[in-house]
């Protein structure tokens, strides 16, 4: 961390993240901080992650190969070794010309050819995770980089002999989102509209598509007369799901994408939605209440993980998809909902979970190698403990 007098001096950071934008968000935004402080980032990515929307202008991606190793067909993990391989070579070559004082990768096999060309090369190496649950790459990695910064302050299959190097920083969110924290929880009296925001990642979830209407119906007259719902839905499913509000009198604004989702999340009295780790940290960023219902099948079960710290909080209700039926939504509901002071006591305590200098300690963190020793602050996320959860596969 720079001291207050301490000039600045300018150097190369690389970020690796891709595949999905749940690993490319975060990435975008430390990427933003460390531009803001002066110095030069450079993006290694995947073909897919090239095309995540909101990447800045001023970040160059690189595509790279990056293969999986999954399954056990023998082909499979040849060609997969031989892809990883030569993404590191590539990555070998960048960083002769670009010369990074530190590479940060963001999970996913996307990211592995860069580290790997790190800690050949001698660069310094961070890794960050985004789950409760730390994910086969970043698993892999975790022996080889100089620190591990996580988003959450209990993370599974992350050993304790790492603890020395684990450094809780949060998730960082896009700055739209951030600029929410401050505004109060939307105004909800006894007569007010319940807006009601249901999404299920950028595709939409069918589950969601299904029950929620049916689950909304079932609310008693008093909270049902006043909802108003913004739906994210598939495209085949929307048709269906018009109809299913109209026959049940709710007023629903359905999409199949929205662009002004932080616009959507400022209004919003209650979310229902999947799990994922950009989601939680939006929810806890702004203070938003929330029934989850974990996607079943996430790698390691990481997004049922990820619900804890809300649920534990008070600021959320978790229901596994086998249990997701219309009157366990509408039990739910009526549970976090049942007065304006129950849903303003979830809020407070949805973003009292949040972390909203995720970017900066994170590129505090960064920032560090190569300057004086990092304040021992950024090792806990300020002061909030880490703890470990080995578990066996």
């Amino acid at each position: 961390m720079t001291h207050q007098n301490e000039p600045r001096v300018s150097r190369h950071y690389v970020l690796a993240a891709g595949g999905t934008g749940g690993h490319l968000i975060p990435a975008f935004a430390l990427a933003a901080e460390l531009h803001a402080r002066g110095h030069h980032v450079a993006l290694i990515t995947d073909e897919r992650g090239a095309t995540i929307p909101g990447k800045p202008d001023y970040l160059t991606a690189h595509v790279l190969p990056a293969g999986r190793l999954q399954g056990k067909n023998p082909i499979a993990w040849i060609k997969g070794l031989r892809a990883i391989w030569a993404g590191r070579a590539m990555a070998l070559r960048l960083f002769d010309s670009f010369a990074p004082a530190c590479v940060i990768g963001f999970g996913g096999y996307p990211a592995l050819p860069a580290l790997l060309a790190s800690t050949s090369a001698g660069i310094p190496a961070v890794i960050h995770e985004q789950n409760a649950v730390l994910g086969r790459v970043n698993r892999f990695l975790a022996g080889r980089v100089q620190a591990i910064a996580t988003a959450c302050p209990e993370v599974d299959r992350l050993d304790e002999k790492y603890a020395d190097k684990v450094a809780l920083v949060g998730n960082p969110v896009r700055e739209e989102v951030l600029e929410l924290r401050d505004q109060p929880f939307p105004a909800f009296g006894e007569d007010g509209l319940l807006r009601v925001l249901v999404t299920g990642g950028s595709q939409g979830a069918r589950v969601l598509s299904e029950v929620v209407p049916d689950g909304l119906a079932m609310l008693p007259t008093a909270l049902r007369t006043r909802l108003q719902v913004i739906q994210q839905c598939r495209p085949e499913d929307i048709d269906a799901v018009r109809e299913r509000y109209r026959g049940h009198d709710i007023p629903a604004d359905l999409a199949t994408y929205f662009e002004n989702m932080a616009e959507r999340l400022a209004d919003a009295h209650l979310f229902i939605g999947r799990a994922g780790a950009s989601t939680i940290a939006e929810l806890t960023a702004v203070g938003r209440p929330a029934i989850l219902i974990p996607l079943p099948i996430a790698t390691d079960d990481h997004q049922a993980a990820n619900t804890r710290e809300m649920v534990a909080a008070g600021g959320a209700r978790s229901i596994r998809q086998e249990k997701f039926t219309a009157v366990e939504l509408a039990k739910q509901i009526q549970a976090i909902a049942k007065s304006p002071e129950a849903l303003a006591n979830a809020a407070h305590a949805a973003w009292n979970c949040g972390r909203p200098h995720a970017a900066t300690d994170l590129a505090d963190l960064v920032e560090g190698f190569g300057q004086a020793p990092l304040m021992d602050v950024i090792r806990v996320g300020h002061g909030t403990e880490v703890s470990f959860k080995e578990q066996t596969a």
